[in-house]
């Protein structure tokens, strides 16, 4: 567990940029009061390396239908994980609660809280991470805020205790995040290389996304015990990519390649493909800037229509979650690009939404997300609804 510094391959890239908020849809004042299922197996790489493309490309048009609402009144949904088997675990943000939900008749079970969280903002206890080796060592782990920082902490699960009483005692693996009323980012995500994936957010404060020697406005790369991953672009740094706004969808697709969505200022949302040690040009670069510098993103959008949290891979597609968008979003590959223009789905029938999963079957898991004070909440949110895609 160690603040990860940055050598000269990073900060040289650095020096090339200048440091660049308005409401990205997840942006309140509130009073205190397996994000996707591991990859198919594809082309082989190592640690932190890139495969050749799959040229196979997704259907132009998809469908969406919802099969049916899983669960209700749930309170500030925000991390979603699936566990062995096929239930689910759900974080609230503002309660810092965690709960196991059946995915056969959608009981809410309360298994733990997870203490020191501090919720206020966009803060509080967001993602969740079943452990890649969960048959073995039966751990969860939590991304969340506290009065200080932003922080990961895994805890023992153990489903034969008590309802309310099966979550053991945390043990922080990674700290020092930056912690803001907004931009927390907060998804976290095991890989198919078995190491743990965070999505940070620059807390408000822009030009931490271009300092490398900061953790905020990254994506981080860890082993499960927190320390920077083999192969990283430094392998003294858990920093795998920068240049991030607020980052809170991870995804792999069939081939191993990662994907991340990102919030925007008031111009461009984006969808990108993440490459080690590649900036991606937050607070320089909003949106398709097209300088040598910066990774453009593969796709983007108006914040009005997305406000992007949660991502997936599912049917050859990556599926995006929009909260200010309210609808979800299909983004067709064919490799490494699009293979056809987005489509949006249930655009306004659900509210905002926050957290989208691959089931194991081919399907999604999505919560909505009205209760978090942003949102118009009616009597049956928050929710977590059963999809059929294609």
């Amino acid at each position: 567990m160690r603040r990860p510094r940055v050598t000269s391959v990073l900060a040289a890239a650095a020096v090339l940029l200048v440091a660049g908020c308005s409401s990205d849809g997840d942006s309140i004042t509130r009073p205190v009061g397996r994000t996707s299922t591991p990859a198919k197996s594809g082309s082989e790489r190592s640690d932190a390396g890139t495969p050749s493309p799959t040229e196979s490309a997704a259907p132009a048009k998809g469908s969406v239908k919802v099969v049916r609402t899983l669960t209700t009144k749930l309170d500030s949904p925000w991390g979603l994980a699936a566990l062995p088997g096929g239930d689910l675990l759900v974080s609230s943000r503002d309660t810092g609660k965690i709960f196991k939900v059946s995915a056969d008749t959608g009981k809410k079970t309360e298994v733990g809280s997870v203490p020191g969280v501090s919720a206020a903002g966009e803060g509080g206890l967001l993602g969740l991470a079943v452990s890649s080796d969960f048959g073995a060592d039966h751990m969860i782990y939590a991304y969340f805020t506290t009065d200080s920082d932003n922080r990961i902490a895994r805890m023992m699960y153990d489903d034969r205790r008590p309802a309310g009483d099966q979550l053991g005692a945390p043990d922080t693996v990674f700290k020092g995040i930056p912690k803001g009323t907004i931009h927390n980012g907060g998804r976290i995500a095991f890989g198919p290389d078995k190491m743990l994936y965070a999505g940070t957010g620059e807390s408000g404060d822009r030009g931490l996304a271009q300092d490398t020697d900061s953790l905020g406005g990254k994506i981080l790369r860890m082993t499960p015990d927190g320390e920077p991953a083999p192969r990283n672009p430094d392998a003294e740094s858990a920093v795998y990519s920068w240049g991030h706004r607020n980052v809170q969808g991870l995804a792999w697709d069939e081939d191993k390649r990662l994907w991340a969505s990102e919030f925007g200022q008031d111009t461009w949302d984006e969808l990108n493909l993440i490459e080690p040690g590649k900036n991606y040009g937050w607070p320089k670069a909003e949106g398709k800037a097209g300088e040598k510098s910066f990774v453009d993103p593969v796709e983007q959008w108006k914040p009005k229509d997305a406000s992007p949290s949660g991502i997936a891979f599912a049917e050859g597609s990556i599926w995006m979650a929009g909260l200010r968008g309210e609808r979800l979003w299909r983004i067709p590959l064919k490799g490494d690009k699009p293979a056809a223009k987005p489509q949006s789905f249930l655009d306004g029938k659900y509210g905002r939404l926050r957290s989208v999963v691959a089931a194991d079957d081919g399907g999604l898991w999505l919560t909505t997300s009205n209760t978090d004070g942003r949102g118009k909440p009616g009597g049956q949110d928050d929710r977590i609804l059963r999809l059929e895609v294609r």
